[in-house]
């Protein structure tokens, strides 16, 4: 059986494709008796408050007729901004030679936090360089993953 997260990501990455946007990436969570879900939207000319709008109103509609979350919850339709969150290996490979910043769900090596170059994948695990030791992270220990902005 696929997980909420697999569920709604199905059901909207159309959505958002048929507006001329990517889901980039796809947040749901709860607390207590109430849900968030978050969307990231990407374009390639950039998201700006109307995509937002648009996917937003479009979401809505679609979750109101498929009903897939039980109960109230917050839509929140964003951009994944400069510190843009990885998700897939994918986004892993597409963002090498950038700085980024990754938490593990547990430790690895004795640590659960890297920040260091981002040398693409091998496999299903993410190639980090910090401090000049490569560290080869299995993607499924990853809990969170940042673009580190350079300015």
């Amino acid at each position: 059986m696929a997980s909420k997260h697999d569920q709604l990501t199905e059901l909207l990455a159309p959505v958002v494709q048929s507006l001329g946007c990517e889901l980039w990436g796809l947040e749901y969570f709860t607390q207590g008796r109430h849900s968030t879900l978050r969307l990231y939207i990407d374009h390639p000319d950039g998201v700006g408050l109307e995509e937002c709008e648009r996917v937003s109103r479009q979401v809505s509609s679609v979750m109101d007729v498929e009903d897939p979350i039980a109960g109230e919850y917050t839509l929140e339709v964003s951009s994944p901004g400069m510190d843009r969150p990885l998700y897939t290996l994918e986004h892993f490979a597409r963002y090498a030679g950038e700085q980024v910043s990754i938490k593990l769900r547990s430790a690895f090596e004795g640590r659960r936090k890297f920040s260091g170059v981002l040398r693409g994948i091998e496999d299903d695990d993410v190639l980090v360089v910090v401090d000049d030791h490569e560290y080869l992270l299995p993607i499924e220990l990853i809990e969170k993953a940042n673009i580190i902005p350079r300015f």
